[in-house]
């Protein structure tokens, strides 16, 4: 397993660039750029028309309403020309995150399978979640246990994850699977799912917020302040760990 949160950066972690997509209408760039710089990498901007990928090591898709999230959500982003250099260096291995917004791209870019629709109530969601990793091997989760359940920030309104059953089984049978609702289904995913991730792991899609509990005092606490809102950072230092391990 991974360094537990909180745990000093891993070695040559230092010298990571992890690149941050913007998009018209991103929301949430800074917020993953944060979380990036906390776990003791460098954020690197990355503009949504530029094809450059300026040699990161990982990229994020944060969140937001990219395009105003026209036709569908992310479907526009897709074809912006960041997306071409992004879709080629994950099929070459490049680890890649999409949250909430990023994970809708990820879909429409098919890097990963399904889509995300409106929420099952039509209304939009935002409140702390619990999730529970179901896969902790992976480039994003290996700094947790597999069945630990972590608390985070969700907040979307198509955030309803579909895909035919055949496509269900074959992310269950795979381990496929990152992170599951626990306890109340918000948006009415089927299966509970909040997160998958593609065959080889380096690329992982999910609707809650990592980004927004990783500073103490910042994120949700839990189990009666035992935890200290930092149940999103081991998505940043797992990344790193892969990294280092590459």
């Amino acid at each position: 397993m991974g360094r537990a949160r909180g745990d000093a950066p891993a070695p040559g972690a230092a010298d990571a660039r992890i690149g941050v997509v913007t998009f018209p209408g991103t929301l949430d760039d800074r917020d993953a750029a944060r979380a990036v710089a906390l776990s003791g990498a460098q954020p690197v901007p990355l503009w949504h028309g530029d094809a450059d990928l300026q040699g990161v090591d990982a990229v994020i898709l944060p969140g937001g309403f990219s395009y105003g999230d026209y036709l569908r959500a992310g479907a526009i982003a897709r074809f912006a020309a960041i997306m071409d250099s992004v879709i080629d260096a994950a099929r070459g291995g490049l680890p890649v995150l999409g949250i909430c917004n990023g994970f809708q791209v990820l879909c429409e870019a098919h890097l990963l399978p399904g889509a995300l629709v409106r929420n099952e109530d039509q209304h939009f969601i935002c409140r702390d979640q619990r999730l529970r990793v179901e896969n902790a091997q992976t480039a994003w989760t290996s700094a947790f246990a597999p069945g630990e359940e972590i608390l985070i920030p969700l907040k979307n309104g198509e955030g309803g994850y579909r895909a035919e059953a055949h496509v269900l089984d074959e992310l269950e049978a795979a381990g496929r699977v990152v992170v599951r609702y626990a306890g109340a289904n918000p948006n009415g995913s089927q299966r509970d799912i909040a997160g998958i991730a593609n065959e080889r792991g380096n690329v992982v899609g999910l609707m809650p917020h990592p980004e927004h509990a990783v500073e103490a005092g910042f994120g949700p606490d839990t189990d009666a302040g035992t935890r200290t809102g930092l149940d999103g950072q081991g998505f940043f230092t797992s990344v790193l760990d892969a990294l280092v391990r590459a």
